[in-house]
């Protein structure tokens, strides 16, 4: 009998952390609309606004060549990779080839349509260039792929500062892209004609 009481009461603790985090994300856009949200990033921050699969989607931005883009792994983890042209990307897929594939691949099998494009507090499109250049040159190359040590999270770092550093997170991958742009770091959805 205790053991229905103790589920009932996680979920309810649950719905209410979750309500509270839905309620912080709602007042940072809503700064970020008004002009007054964080625009500098400093070593240690926590980064304002990650991409989120409740995100209500009211500013799209259209990706660049060069784009830093993400979408979710059945809700639980993020995949990156870089916009290559109007409906193709890079990724360095699960299997360790560097690919470049259609939008529609990118989010096959994963949670939706939904991809997500780094951005700056004014909804501009953080985009380097010399990155592109990088990731079209690993098209077809294998790296040993390793889901915490040697991943997408490494290869899109890889390409923007030449470093191969162990990024085992989507959240380490957001502290180094904020520090290289010196910005605080935003996910905007991306507007697709898929």
């Amino acid at each position: 009998m205790p053991l229905p009481l103790l589920w009932l009461g996680g979920a309810a603790i649950g719905a209410v952390l979750l309500a509270d985090e839905r309620e912080k994300r709602h007042q940072l856009e809503l700064k970020r609309r008004k002009g007054i949200a964080p625009k500098t990033f400093k070593e240690g921050d926590h980064l304002p606004l990650a991409p989120s699969v409740w995100q209500a989607g009211h500013k799209k931005v259209q990706p660049q060549p060069g784009s830093i883009i993400c979408c979710f792994v059945y809700g639980l983890i993020e995949h990156t990779g870089i916009w290559l042209d109007e409906h193709t990307l890079i990724e360095l897929h699960g299997s360790g080839l560097v690919r470049a594939v259609s939008t529609k691949r990118f989010l096959a099998g994963r949670t939706g349509s939904k991809i997500f494009v780094a951005c700056s507090h004014d909804h501009q499109v953080l985009v380097e260039p010399a990155m592109l250049e990088k990731a079209q040159q690993a098209i077809y190359t294998y790296r040993e792929y390793d889901l915490f040590d040697n991943n997408c999270h490494r290869f899109v770092w890889s390409c923007l500062s030449g470093k191969e550093e162990s990024l085992s997170s989507f959240n380490d991958l957001n502290q180094r892209l904020a520090g290289y742009f010196n910005q605080s770091l935003y996910w905007d959805e991306a507007k697709l004609d898929i």
